[in-house]
């Protein structure tokens, strides 16, 4: 069987001394990550590359414009939509941008976070394992992680370089 995944980007968009990360609560009602903190990002639209993606969806979801970012990883999440639909993830660190974020988006409440106190946000529980890979300073990962009934049945991944 064909793996025919949605195709989406994640940005994880640091403040200007490296030290915080902008998260969105989200708490839109239905949401399927309502309750959890995540990055930013959004569906692949037809026509677009991985990158113009996150650029667009932090344009829309953040009000801001990207001027640097670094593909931190790839994750593959067999299982994980709502009805069971294969992710494919392009997780990206945004190291520089311009304009002012706002206090909250359509998703919920966005808020600065120091990246050592992450591991005690609600997030989803896959997500402990991928982020400090994203975070850290060694080469790009492409990792698996499938879902069974809304959570992780595994972690495995490799490093480019």
């Amino acid at each position: 069987m064909p793996y025919t995944p949605v195709v989406g980007t994640l940005g994880y968009l640091l403040s200007p001394d490296g030290r915080r990360v902008l998260l969105v609560h989200r708490t839109r009602e239905g949401d399927e990550h309502a309750g959890k903190w995540n990055g930013l990002g959004g569906k692949l639209e037809a026509g677009e590359d991985v990158y113009t993606c996150l650029c667009r969806e932090l344009r829309e979801e953040a009000g801001i414009t990207v001027t640097s970012a670094r593909l931190r990883g790839t994750i593959s999440w067999p299982g994980f939509g709502a009805g069971g639909e294969d992710w494919l993830g392009f997780v990206f660190v945004v190291d520089a941008w311009e304009g002012t974020p706002p206090e909250s988006n359509d998703d919920g409440p966005l808020a600065w976070h120091d990246l050592d106190a992450l591991g005690d946000l609600p997030m989803w529980e896959g997500d402990r394992a991928w982020l400090p890979l994203v975070f850290g300073d060694g080469p790009a990962f492409h990792g698996v992680m499938p879902y069974v009934d809304g959570r992780p049945a595994g972690w495995s991944y490799t490093v480019a370089g």
